[in-house]
């Protein structure tokens, strides 16, 4: 995963659609430092869930990392993490309607990574029993409904490879 964050980070300073600090530029990083073990125990502690592995993983090389464009949101340091319910109930209100509910339920317990305050979020969704996987969406308003992912590894290659198509497309 480090590897991807990295080749993101210098392919967003390369294609230049946002402007990043001068230490981002310098260093070709769009993270910061990482989340101590002890840190990350105590978010978990806070929210009442175990983070999935890889999201884990992601903490253990940068606690929180810039949004690469315009169309991706920041994901969040981990004093920021909490249940998208007390972040922005409005989102799940407006998803508990007939016809949509399973993805209101779906945001009800979902836990915002990333975009707070943003256009787009990135959510981690719990599993509610045993034989289920944790869920990773990318969620915008303007964008009807949820973007799934595998997990972490799979959005960050979709969103590498978004932004190698617009460098060969310039």
């Amino acid at each position: 995963m480090n590897s991807l964050l990295k080749q993101i980070s210098e392919k967003a300073i390369a294609l230049g659609d946002f402007e990043f600090t001068q230490e981002q530029t310098e260093n070709k990083w769009l993270g910061t430092k990482p989340a101590s073990e002890a840190e990350i125990k105590l978010t978990e502690k806070r929210l009442g869930i175990e983070f999935p592995t890889d999201f884990r993983q992601f903490l253990s090389i940068t606690n929180g990392f810039s949004a690469p464009n315009d169309i991706e949101p920041t994901l969040e340091s981990i004093n920021k993490i909490d249940f998208l319910k007390n972040i922005d109930s409005y989102i799940i209100e407006a998803y508990s309607v007939d016809g949509i509910e399973n993805i209101g339920k779906q945001l009800e317990q979902s836990i915002i990574v990333g975009g707070i305050n943003q256009e787009q979020q990135f959510l981690l969704i719990p599993p509610n029993s045993t034989n289920e996987k944790w869920k990773y969406w990318k969620f915008a308003n303007w964008h009807p409904g949820e973007e799934e992912h595998k997990n972490l590894e799979s959005y960050f290659k979709e969103v590498l490879s978004f932004m190698k198509e617009q460098i060969e497309s310039e």
